[in-house]
């Protein structure tokens, strides 16, 4: 297999991460890249700037929505090895995230020729389901 075709390490893809300034400032960290799963877990603890109101310890809705785009599109980055853009994706919170790191898991659905779906559970410390998200990225190469 050439070394193209390899899919990116855990430590490869946190480097990556760690490049982008607004994804360092949201302090995403790679706990799972499983590529035979085609599956991405990363973590987020809580930061003051994420709260919907200050002092409240409760994530407002935009750092969850921007997770679930980065970790989705890092679970087909991991297979193509370059960066891809959002098409489309949606958010549904299922409830309140309080006083609590995040963990998201991005499922790749379909990594087509053109397009790829990614499915992303976003969960609390205590393993509740909190917000669930749907991606779609362009994988053409250009």
């Amino acid at each position: 297999m050439s070394d193209a075709l390899k899919p990116l390490t855990g430590d490869e893809l946190q480097a990556m991460l760690d490049r982008s300034p607004f994804i360092a400032f949201l302090g995403l960290k790679i706990t799972e890249a499983d590529p035979a799963q085609e599956l991405v877990t990363m973590s987020c603890a809580m930061r003051p700037e994420f709260e919907r109101g200050a002092g409240t310890g409760q994530w407002h809705g935009g750092p969850i929505a921007a997770i679930i785009d980065t970790v989705g599109d890092y679970a087909l980055i991991m297979a193509l090895r370059r960066g891809l853009p959002t098409i489309n994706f949606r958010v549904d919170y299922l409830r309140p995230a309080i006083k609590t790191s995040l963990t998201s898991t991005a499922r790749v659905r379909r990594a087509g020729k053109s397009v790829g779906l990614v499915d992303v559970d976003v969960f609390n410390d205590q393993k509740a389901l909190v917000a669930v998200g749907r991606a779609t990225y362009s994988t053409l190469a250009g």
